[in-house]
């Protein structure tokens, strides 16, 4: 089984790569309908034909310069993320899918790299895909 190193991994917005980049993390859900009956004594539920969704964070190194990368995840934006954990080379797996950025948030620590978060709702599938 093969294993990657963080330092690896990137996040574009569409085509463009996002610039200083610390830390990014995706979770996907499923949510399950509950089918416990009058008399259960344990509760069940439904997986699988239900809802599923997507949610994560990305956090960078503030640059204000990244026209096309930071400066573009404003929140209420919609754009198209693609998470690539192994890097963005050609074979390499990578995620995929319309996002709503809905936080945005800098912080600035008297020693410290000023830093930007940004949070970020799934709108549709998430894709897992190869790089050509």
């Amino acid at each position: 089984m093969a294993t990657h190193h963080g330092k690896d991994g990137t996040v574009k917005v569409g085509a463009n790569a996002v610039a200083e980049i610390d830390s990014w993390s995706v979770k996907e859900g499923a949510k399950v309908a509950d089918d416990t009956a009058m008399g259960d004594t344990w509760e069940t539920h439904i997986a699988g034909k239900t809802i599923n969704s997507w949610n994560g964070q990305l956090s960078c190194h503030w640059d204000e310069t990244d026209t096309q990368g930071q400066q573009a995840l404003v929140a209420g934006a919609s754009v198209t993320l693609n998470l690539y954990p192994e890097g963005a080379g050609s074979g390499a797996t990578y995620k995929t899918g319309l996002a709503s950025i809905t936080d945005v948030s800098m912080d600035v620590r008297k020693d410290g790299v000023v830093s930007r978060s940004f949070t970020f709702q799934g709108n549709g599938v998430l894709t897992e895909t190869t790089v050509a």
